[in-house]
């Protein structure tokens, strides 16, 4: 192979990001990058979001929604993270403030906080705060994340024009309660909690910023595509790149998966012939600014350390 992961090794990054359509490969590859590093030391978390993540299944053991450690390997930890947990934790930072501002001045239920947390935006905001959160937490010198399949990872890119209308949303609202209940405010003694709602959404959209700001960093993350060499793989990886370029995130490595390297039959001499078409299709339209790096199609399934450990001899192009 003529290109590989490799310059990785001499560039750290805290946050490596693998995206990609779904069915692609995306968590066997962000297995084998997460096993690498931990190997050469650095004590690594391996966290997928995808709604049916499949990093149990791929290291043969249970993996929860707590860090665990990877059986087997030293340095490596795992995380399947689902949305009802990602919420679960956003009530458990926000929940509290957010009523006692809203029922200073309204009769409410606490279920109010679930209504708020509902809102379009929210989950993906703090998904994206929660891995911030691991990886500046120096826990981990490396924190490796398997993102839900393509859509979901658009849906990030856009998460801060999502996030501001529903804000700007939620402030009218506010400010029409507010100001409601301010002309009673001489008959009606009000409770004065310690923050305003509007101060609490201020603070939602800094975390909004900050987080963007972050996987911008080129020092400090890596995104990477993973897709296959088809049609609807070339056409994904389009979509992708070119939402990518307009929000300013730089991808350096796009891993071509199931690559058809020996044709020894007439259904895969099609398939290889297929194959190449669509991958030299990618080569013109990214070889000038992206590494393309093929992970060729494997006999068996990518289950267990040893055979992830192959993958990731390819990927940056070790000898066995």
């Amino acid at each position: 192979m003529g290109v590989s992961l490799g310059r990785l090794d001499q560039e750290p990054k805290r946050l490596i990001m693998i995206g990609g359509k779904g069915g692609v490969g995306k968590s066997t590859c962000a297995s084998a990058i997460a096993l690498h590093f931990s190997n050469q030391g650095k004590k690594t978390l391996i966290i997928s979001s995808d709604p049916t993540p499949s990093l149990s299944d791929i290291f043969e053991m249970k993996i929860g929604d707590q860090e665990t450690p990877i059986q087997t390997v030293g340095n490596l930890y795992g995380i399947e993270i689902s949305s009802e947990v990602v919420l679960k934790k956003w009530k458990e930072r926000f929940g509290p403030e957010i009523y006692e501002v809203v029922s200073s001045f309204a009769s409410v239920d606490y279920d109010f906080v679930d209504y708020i947390g509902g809102a379009p935006g929210i989950e993906e905001e703090y998904m994206l705060n929660y891995i911030l959160e691991l990886v500046e937490s120096d826990q981990y010198d490396l924190v490796v994340w398997d993102t839900a399949p393509a859509g979901h990872t658009l849906r990030l890119l856009h998460l801060p024009q999502i996030f501001l209308r529903h804000l700007e949303a939620a402030t009218k609202f506010y400010m029409n309660l507010y100001s409601y209940f301010e002309k009673l405010k001489e008959s009606v003694k009000l409770k004065r909690s310690k923050r305003t709602l509007l101060e609490i959404i201020s603070g939602w959209e800094n975390l909004a910023e900050k987080v963007v700001s972050f996987i911008r960093d080129t020092q400090k993350s890596e995104f990477i595509i993973v897709t296959i060499p088809e049609a609807l793989g070339v056409k994904q990886t389009e979509r992708i790149l070119k939402d990518f370029d307009e929000y300013q995130l730089k991808v350096n490595y796009l891993i071509v998966n199931y690559v058809i390297k020996e044709a020894d039959c007439e259904f895969h001499k099609t398939r290889k012939e297929m194959q190449e078409h669509y991958i030299q299709q990618l080569r013109e339209l990214y070889a000038h600014r992206i590494r393309l790096i093929e992970l060729p199609l494997m006999p068996h399934e990518i289950k267990g350390v040893e055979r992830i450990h192959k993958i990731s001899e390819i990927l940056f192009n070790q000898k066995s």
